[in-house]
């Protein structure tokens, strides 16, 4: 019979890995032990997007398709190497070291999803504009998520798609540190107004679903204090194990689909391209906004 608990060792830390052998995700055949394998060789990449930043979790602790909870509150007892920060009456874990990722792991966090801002800062780490689609459509997804990318290059605005790992694309900017939530979100609703008007068959910026008809939602609200998304390179609870991957824009040059881009294959394309979103320097959005300012007093 399997033993139910194990011991690894993890830079220097001993951690308790109970029932290595359960399946997380089962059609991919993916155990927890397998998965804690695919964290650490994740580390490098999704470490750097949660570090310093409250991040907040989803527990599947019977693994993908059993039930779920979303985790911010640190679980009690952690070990002495979990850093912890408090925000609004809630101790969140900040996922700064190896042993602490894995220790999550082992707690069948299959999402990773840190705050947009660091911890004792209100000012954005980066931006991020999520298109959601109503309907599963990777053609049409791909197709919207192209134009986005356009239009920001329009702008001079060096931009990264990656996959939700979900159906939907994000599209992430790099940028200068200093601006506030406020000016990004002037920017988005200035994007988000000129596409809608100029491709009204394709985007809405509807918040209620059921109103969205077949379109793709351009949310430029989801990037603000208290919310997050996705973290690049984080799995996702998904069938088949995807993994929130960024992309290169040529890439889209044909449809998209995220569970492409899954626990068993990320490792190969991390070795050929790297973390593409570290490759775009920081976005100067000065004259954007400085734009935007003399609109608004013309």
């Amino acid at each position: 019979m399997a033993s139910k608990t194990q011991w690894i060792e993890v830079e220097g830390h001993q951690i308790k890995v109970t029932n290595p052998d359960k399946l997380l995700w089962e059609k991919s055949g993916i155990t927890k032990l397998d998965y804690l394998q695919h964290l650490a060789r994740l580390a490098p990449y999704l470490i750097p997007y949660c570090e310093n930043r409250y991040l907040t979790t989803i527990r599947y602790p019977h693994g993908f398709g059993g039930e779920f909870f979303y985790q911010k509150n640190c679980p009690p007892s952690p070990p002495p190497f979990v850093r912890t920060a408090q925000l609004e009456q809630l101790n969140y874990v900040v996922l700064d070291s190896v042993p602490t990722l894995i220790w999550l792991g082992n707690l069948s966090c299959l999402e990773f999803h840190p705050s947009f801002h660091y911890v004792g800062s209100d000012l954005p780490a980066e931006w991020i504009i999520d298109l959601d689609p109503s309907v599963i459509d990777h053609s049409r997804t791909t197709e919207a998520a192209n134009i986005v990318g356009e239009t920001l290059k329009s702008m001079q605005i060096e931009s990264v798609p990656k996959t939700s790992g979900a159906t939907g694309i994000q599209i992430f900017v790099p940028i200068r540190q200093g601006y506030t939530f406020e000016q990004l979100r002037s920017i988005g609703h200035f994007i988000a107004s000129y596409l809608t008007e100029r491709y009204p068959r394709m985007f809405t910026t509807e918040r209620m679903k059921k109103d969205r008809g077949d379109k793709i939602y351009f949310d430029y609200l989801q990037h603000w204090p208290g919310k997050t998304l996705s973290a690049p390179y984080t799995p996702r609870a998904r069938e088949y194990a995807p993994v929130s991957t960024p992309l290169l824009w040529k890439e889209l040059s044909s449809p998209i689909n995220p569970a492409d881009y899954n626990l068993l294959n990320i490792h190969e394309r991390l070795l050929e391209h790297g973390d593409l979103i570290a490759k775009v320097p920081e976005q100067n959005l000065d004259p954007i906004l400085q734009f935007l300012k003399e609109t608004i007093l013309s």
